[in-house]
């Protein structure tokens, strides 16, 4: 078996950051913490220009599916138990064999 990768698009709202610069340390940390609990590679991949918004991408490396789906669930449950907000979440899991577009 190649492995399997699961990826989590998470949707933040901070509501204490009243700058850019604000965000960008709430940013800073929860990539930072993705990568060292869960060993994600992460991205901020929307909401650049707002304050109090941000889009994450994260993707989970493992060897089987069940894996790769359970770091990517508690990576969700983590972000969602921070002081920022959640507002949306969405899991896919990809494989190798899977057509890539």
């Amino acid at each position: 078996m190649p492995g399997f990768v699961a990826i989590l698009v998470a949707e933040l709202h901070f509501p204490e950051a009243g700058s850019l610069k604000g965000k960008r340390r709430h940013v800073k940390s929860a990539k930072a913490q993705l990568a060292n609990r869960f060993g994600a590679s992460v991205a901020e991949t929307g909401h650049h220009e707002l304050w109090q918004r941000c889009t994450l991408t994260a993707a989970f490396a493992a060897r089987e599916a069940g894996e790769a789906e359970e770091l990517a669930a508690a990576a969700e449950r983590w972000l969602a138990g921070q002081g920022w907000e959640l507002v949306r979440a969405e899991r896919t899991l990809v494989s190798p064999d899977d057509e890539m577009v």
